[in-house]
């Protein structure tokens, strides 16, 4: 089968189109040939090498989630499976092929009306926004930054922050084009990458989810208002410098907050109910999923440039 593997960490270059052998899943696991697969910010910084020390070594396939048809089941799996319509997550890798292996508790049914490539835009980004901003405490007539909102994630955070009641909900972006259609989804004030600009913008923040983190992180802790809160999700710009926490300490009578967060620290269930929700809510037209591009898995490397270049808006969505 067709797959895409890290031959060499760094730039996309370093991408390879690759033949494996068909999967045979083990207990408790199914084996989905692919119609969708989400080209996620995670895979771009694993691929880049800086999550090397986490044990990714070469010959790694990308990929967490993936859309298709069950197509085999291992033991202690319901043989009802097979033939079933399904998203799936695979863990930190294994998705950037034709028949993806997940466990059976990772593994969703689509509901009618839902297509793959909806299934995996909103898969793991909505379950993301979604606890993001529980794990931040925002509550109803609060203000939100969302850091890094042209992606999946930022998006579905400024919608589902909007539609909860944030009295402002601002969005850093690169350029008015995007800023406008951040708008149509619930933005409200639009800043450049830097934080700035915006008319009328407010000046500090409750909470602020920050996708990007890298090394201006600490200028957007300094945004936060008395008591406000930072969430990262994302590090699709590096680390912060190690010293990011002397703007907090330099701060200190604010008493703000600042945390990283992973649905990994979700219970399953929990997760599990999320994501049914807004399937569900998805195939009912109530979420907005925005999908930038399609493309076959063998340009895998070009939809990595893109992220690079920072010209995604939404998801790149992989299909096999």
């Amino acid at each position: 089968m067709k797959a895409v593997e890290i031959r060499a960490f760094g730039s996309p270059d370093g991408l390879a189109v690759v033949d494996r052998p068909v999967p045979v899943p083990t207990a408790g696991q199914v084996v989905i040939a692919t119609e969708a697969i989400g080209v996620g910010g995670v895979d771009a910084v694993i691929r880049s090498g800086v999550l090397a020390g986490y044990g990714f070594k070469e010959g790694h396939i990308l990929g967490s989630e993936v859309a298709g048809t069950v197509v085999a089941v291992g033991e202690g799996v319901e043989p009802g499976w097979v033939g079933r319509r399904v998203w799936a997550f695979t863990g930190l890798g294994g998705g950037y092929t034709e028949l993806a292996t997940a466990p059976l508790d990772e593994v969703l049914p689509l509901p009618t009306g839902l297509s793959a490539v909806d299934a995996v835009t909103l898969g793991s980004s909505g379950v993301v926004a979604h606890f993001a901003l529980a794990h931040a405490h925002f509550a109803p007539g609060e203000s939100v930054l969302v850091r890094g909102a042209a992606g999946s994630i930022g998006i579905l955070t400024v919608h589902l922050a909007a539609r909860a009641g944030a009295a402002a909900v601002a969005v850093t972006t690169s350029s008015p084009e995007r800023g406008d259609r951040l708008r149509a989804l619930g933005a409200t004030h639009v800043l450049d990458r830097a934080g700035e600009g915006g008319q009328d913008a407010p000046s500090g923040y409750d909470v602020i989810i920050d996708i990007v983190a890298g090394a201006d992180l600490p200028s957007f802790l300094g945004r936060l208002k008395p008591n406000g809160r930072m969430v990262v999700v994302g590090v699709v710009a590096g680390r912060p410098p190690a010293d990011f926490g002397t703007t907090m300490m330099t701060a200190f009578q604010k008493s703000t907050s600042f945390a990283t967060f992973s649905t990994d620290t979700v219970p399953r269930p929990d997760r599990r109910a999320v994501r049914t929700a807004q399937f569900d809510a998805a195939a009912r037209g109530g979420l907005p999923l925005v999908v930038h591009e399609l493309l076959p898995l063998e340009q895998a490397a070009l939809a990595h440039r893109k992220m690079d270049a920072g010209e995604v808006f939404g998801r790149i969505v992989l299909t096999p």
